[in-house]
């Protein structure tokens, strides 16, 4: 008796059940969503009460940026779970908002930062904020930092405030700025890969690591002093927070060493005798003190408070009307890429569709374009200037604010503005341009695969299976030389200078803001809302609203989030730190997704290697 029918009956069994397995499964996840979310709204307090002699608890997880980077909902639900600060996202429009009402608002009598989950958010973005935490102490409120430790990033916030408190079995890490990378080109001869790599500038180090196994001579001078720079201006920023002189916080080992032999190995007391913080106390300790400061939460057992999410919730009301001239807000966050992008990159036509719809709205009179990018694609980013000059020609003047970094191809698409804003650190220039082509013909050949056959032109049948004849080398050379170019003249012309000042400033090195406006690369030093005043000026505007033109989630994706979102709140917590060879494999990963995410249909790229740092 044959077998087959069974055996053929229980695998479409097996499928069956698999499927009615997944269909159950995602039932019953949308079902566990709709009821959470349910739950959720019953159980929320609409009524937030903010009671006179409240502090403002800042606490700030995650990463602090200009745009928030799109998640899909469904890998948002399972990965939320996680408990990773890593993964949030704070907006700075947020922060600073928050910190602006509460100057305004008589019941907030002080603000308290909280920053141990605190990771990536740029000097230029906490100079910022800590500005605002400057004009609520100058309205005669008191600004508090506490924190278990303190790393770099962290403190240099923390400095802002008027007492900074440290737990005793705690510490302060200022380590000072560094530049590292992962050089693979050892590894690729030994794989026989082959990269075939076309730039333009001396100082263009995006590709070094794939053609040497150390930095170059010239990116190691143009880091240094980018490097020497930044820490200058996060010295000077301590300095005068601190009230404290330049030799008690740029420590050397040695140094470092001797204060904490005097301290008896307690590096608080290091931190408390250099005058790094003003006072070491354990948390209880802190709450009795703010109990002195403003009003006792009996029922809590600490001071009273609001936190940083409830109280933008109370500010955060939609306004119902809207002036009938505008300035327009447009985000380009991310690396530059082609096509259509998510928000939290920048793609060459979704990007350049919110300049177009600026531009056709009649109640919008100037631009404001805030660039926080590396670059990218040459392409794309040709893509969005020629919107930024098709809204010039439209008579609306495009300002440019510029965040932590407005480099490569973030200063192609910022050229061309009637006016730049930069920070003191932000990173700019990277005026250079690059192509890579990677083929594995060797690689392959070792495998004894071979690739043969026949074309009709040199350019048919390219592939990363063959090598590059040397003629089409040299085409693919002109192109990358033309592309450098283009963007010099396009410099030269939005930045009325000559092409000869331009190429001695270019060659792809990077600068910060304070170098950038000497070499007249920027036109002024200031945040987001002097460029929001200057485009205002340019329009000949004095009563106006500012409109954020973005990407707008449809009404099934708004829903689907919400859903999930509410849904994940439920899911048990799970550890996320990755072990150290997890580290130091993801940062190798991280090294070769960035080029392999580029998507220029020419190969040709702008983008600034270090805005990382």
């Amino acid at each position: 008796m044959s077998t087959k029918p069974s055996v053929i009956r229980r695998i479409f069994v097996g499928l069956w059940r698999m499927v009615n397995g997944l269909r159950k499964l995602i039932l019953n996840i949308l079902v566990f969503g709709l009821l959470a979310a349910f739950i959720v709204t019953l159980s929320s307090d609409d009524s937030i009460k903010v009671k006179p002699d409240t502090a403002l608890v800042l606490e700030l997880s995650g990463s602090i940026v200009d745009q928030k980077r799109y998640i899909d909902p469904v890998e948002a639900f399972f990965s939320q779970g996680k408990n990773n600060p890593d993964e949030h996202e704070i907006l700075l429009s947020d922060v600073l908002d928050t910190i602006h009402n509460a100057t305004e608002d008589r019941r907030i009598e002080a603000i308290v930062l909280i920053l141990p989950d605190l990771r990536r958010a740029g000097m230029s973005k906490l100079q910022v904020i800590g500005d605002a935490l400057n004009e609520f102490r100058a309205a005669g409120k008191k600004v508090l930092a506490y924190g278990d430790y303190y790393d770099q990033q962290q403190y240099f916030l923390a400095s802002f405030a008027d007492r900074v408190y440290l737990n005793p079995q705690g510490g302060v890490m200022i380590d000072g700025l560094a530049s590292y990378r992962m050089y693979f080109k050892s590894a690729l001869e030994k794989l026989d890969v082959q990269t075939h790599v076309f730039r333009v500038g001396t100082y263009k180090s995006a590709v070094e690591p794939f053609l040497r196994d150390d930095m170059s001579p010239a990116a190691k001078e143009a880091n240094t002093a980018l490097l020497g720079g930044l820490w200058q201006s996060y010295e000077d920023t301590i300095l005068a927070n601190r009230k404290i002189k330049a030799d008690t916080l740029s420590l050397n080992a040695d140094e470092y060493l001797a204060y904490l032999d005097k301290a008896k190995g307690q590096p608080a007391m290091v931190a408390l005798q250099l005058g790094w913080v003003d006072a070491l106390g354990t948390l209880d300790s802190f709450r009795a003190e703010m109990k002195t400061l403003v009003a006792a939460d009996d029922e809590h057992h600490t001071f009273r408070q609001v936190h940083f999410e409830d109280y933008l919730s109370l500010i955060n009301q939609p306004s119902l009307t809207m002036a009938d001239e505008n300035i327009a807000l447009v985000v380009a966050k991310g690396k530059i890429l082609n096509g259509y992008q998510q928000p939290g990159e920048i793609g060459g036509e979704s990007t350049s569709a919110l300049l177009r719809k600026a531009r056709y709205d009649d109640d919008i009179k100037a631009v404001v374009l805030r660039v926080d990018s590396p670059g990218g694609s040459a392409f794309a980013s040709e893509q969005i200037r020629q919107e930024v000059l098709a809204l010039q020609q439209a008579n609306k003047p495009v300002v440019v604010s510029m965040g932590s970094y407005a480099a490569s191809g973030g200063y192609w698409i910022s050229a061309d503005a009637d006016y730049i804003f930069a920070t003191p650190t932000t990173i700019t220039g990277s005026i250079g341009i690059f192509g890579m082509i990677t083929t594995f013909e060797k690689t392959l050949a070792n495998l004894g695969i071979h690739t043969d056959g026949v074309a009709t032109s040199d350019w048919a049948g390219l592939t990363v299976t063959r090598s590059l004849s040397p003629q089409v080398q040299a085409v693919i050379q002109r192109g990358i030389e033309r592309g450098y170019s283009e963007f010099i003249n396009i410099v030269a012309q939005g930045r009325n200078m000559s092409t000869t000042d331009v190429d001695k400033i270019a060659q792809g090195r990077v600068w910060t803001g304070v170098k950038a406006l000497e070499l007249g690369l920027v036109d002024e030093l200031g945040d987001l809302q002097a460029a929001v005043a200057k485009a205002a000026e340019f329009a000949g505007l004095e009563h106006y609203d500012t409109k954020l033109i973005e990407q707008e989630l449809s009404a099934e994706q708004a829903l689907i989030q919400d859903l999930f979102g509410a849904a994940s709140a439920y899911l048990p917590q799970m550890q996320a730190d990755k072990g150290m060879l997890a580290q130091m494999l993801s940062k190798a990963e991280q090294e070769l997704q960035i080029l392999d995410s580029f998507n220029d249909p020419n190969g040709i790229y702008l983008y600034c290697d270090i805005c990382n740092y």
